[in-house]
């Protein structure tokens, strides 16, 4: 129930944005633009270098991101035939309209050998409406890859949501920004 909560109040802030968006340095660009340094290398080197201390959960708790559970109460995230995403931790403060490569809005965790959870992939999320209010029309691009659209009614109970997966800290044969990653398992019950 209280995680339940807690995604309605990501959803409460979200919605209640009243302020017009603005765009740090390391902000999502438009379509065909890039940095002076190479765009994507430079975003994904932005990103690893904002997020290398998250290794492990602990230290995501620690900076407020807090574990993220579906209407029914899992964890681990996974598709029959697809693989899974992982666990993940979201800071529901991020969740505010903008893109930053810097400050993904979830880190995702997935479990290895020793049953522990190591970081593996950054999301980055922004609902549907809080993007077409300031972009009538698109998906935000980041790292050169449009976002996938969840539409409303989804597992989480959120509104529709841009979403993308970047799999800079582990291989995802599938390709570094897809949602699924085949190599990751969840384990029953989780």
């Amino acid at each position: 129930m209280r995680r339940l909560r807690m995604l309605g109040g990501i959803a409460l802030a979200v919605a209640a944005l009243l302020a017009p968006l603005t765009a740090p340095a390391d902000a999502l660009l438009p379509p065909g633009h890039s940095h002076a340094d190479g765009g994507t290398a430079r975003q994904v080197r932005l990103a690893k270098a904002a997020t290398h201390h998250f290794t492990h959960p602990p230290a995501a708790r620690k900076a407020g991101y807090g574990l993220l559970k579906d209407a029914k109460g899992i964890a681990c995230i996974s598709m029959k035939g697809m693989g899974a995403m992982g666990i993940h931790y979201v800071k529901g403060t991020l969740v505010d309209g903008r893109i930053q490569v810097r400050h993904p809005e979830a880190v995702v965790y997935r479990f290895v050998r020793n049953g522990h959870l190591r970081l593996s992939a950054l999301e980055y999320i922004v609902t549907r409406a809080a993007w077409r209010a300031h972009h009538p029309s698109g998906r935000p691009v980041l790292f050169g890859h449009r976002f996938n659209l969840t539409p409303a009614g989804n597992r989480f109970g959120l509104p529709a949501f841009f979403s993308l997966h970047a799999w800079l800290w582990d291989h995802n044969r599938a390709g570094t920004y897809q949602m699924w990653n085949p190599a990751v398992h969840c384990p029953a019950g989780v």
